[in-house]
């Protein structure tokens, strides 16, 4: 295994990865093959026990960026260190090494499952691939570990037919956790989940980091809940980050006119206030023909001739906060945004036919 010494609280880092997939067209008559760049150039440090949120619209390359990290794509170019370990060159040693640390929970729920498999066999099944437990001791393990996740352990003899949304998630962060990971990768974990589900499971994050410390990175485009749970967060548009800090200081303080639009769209807890005008008009490029100079600026009010050509602005850094834009700090006005409550944590314990 490739080692990398990194900064003592570093558990990974992102260095200028780029993630291709072909796209319809060329071929082997001849013409130009295509690609998409779905991660194009992202650099990212995740400091142990800290709550990373990525975010952005649709395609933005969010989601990409997680499974590369974990192996799941492949990196075309820059590398991945976790935990100082180069991961990214796909060497099986490695990506055994990773994948018995780290772990990541899907979107879908119910199809993360095998539903053939009761839930205490989708756990056992973990327990015995990564040697976590001695021959005999899966079930203590597979109640202990439902138990974690606020479930009853008598939920181990149903199938995922037989259980709630929320819990068929709640099972999915359990498996998860079967591996004892030093990172967790959360990708749209709520998004199919009603608002006093998606609140169940953010307590949920919310307790596990401050029992084990947990190291999460969390992946979304709901910018209330990611306010809520991440100590950062990372803007990604068109596979690239745009924007990147402490949590607060973005929400507050946006420094790229998309994060500021983002942010203008998230609605408001009062009824009596009118809706925000469209922060941002169009669609984003096509992937395959990037405009260029700053892929937004077909989008951007603030948009200047020098932003429209040439290459894309580089992440300009100050007070632990990156901004890839030619705007100063100060420049973009955030109003207050009223962020509702996620409701408080509930035991789900009943079972759903």
């Amino acid at each position: 295994m490739s080692a990398v010494s990194p900064a003592p609280d570093t558990i990974l880092e992102v260095d200028d990865v780029e993630v291709r997939f072909a796209a319809p067209g060329g071929g082997p008559l001849g013409l130009q093959r295509r690609e998409v760049r779905a991660v194009n150039g992202v650099s990212l440090t995740v400091r142990r026990g800290e709550t990373v949120g990525i975010v952005g619209e649709s395609g933005s390359g969010k989601s990409t960026l997680g499974r590369a990290i974990l192996g799941l794509d492949r990196v075309a170019q820059g590398h991945v260190v976790f935990d100082g370990i180069k991961v990214s060159d796909g060497r099986r040693d490695a990506l055994r090494t990773l994948r018995s640390r780290a772990a990541m929970v899907f979107q879908d729920p119910a199809n993360s499952l095998n539903p053939r498999l009761t839930v205490g066999e989708t756990l056992a099944e973990v327990l015995r691939v990564h040697h976590k437990t001695k021959r005999g001791g899966e079930a203590a393990r597979v109640a202990e570990l439902l138990r974690l996740v606020g479930l009853d352990p008598a939920l181990a003899s149903r199938r995922p037919a037989a259980l709630s949304g929320g819990q068929c998630q709640r099972v999915g962060i359990a498996r998860a956790f079967a591996v004892e990971p030093s990172l967790v990768i959360a990708d749209e974990c709520v998004a199919a989940l009603d608002v006093s589900i998606q609140g169940q499971i953010i307590n949920l994050f919310l307790d596990l980091k401050d029992e084990i410390g947990l190291t999460l990175i969390f992946i979304a485009h709901d910018l209330a809940i990611v306010r809520r749970l991440c100590d950062r967060v990372a803007v990604m548009y068109l596979g690239r980050i745009v924007e990147e800090g402490p949590t607060e200081a973005i929400f507050r303080a946006p420094r790229h006119p998309y994060t500021a639009a983002l942010i203008a769209a998230i609605p408001e807890i009062d009824p009596d206030l009118a809706l925000p005008e469209a922060p941002m008009g169009g669609e984003p490029p096509s992937p395959l023909a990037l405009p260029p100079g700053c892929a937004f600026h077909p989008r951007c009010a603030f948009a200047e001739d020098r932003c429209r050509e040439g290459p894309p602005p580089s992440l300009r850094r100050a007070d632990d906060h990156g901004w890839a834009c030619i705007l100063e700090p100060g420049t973009l006005a955030a109003p207050a945004r009223n962020v509702s409550p996620l409701p408080a944590s509930q035991p789900e314990h009943e079972v759903h036919a």
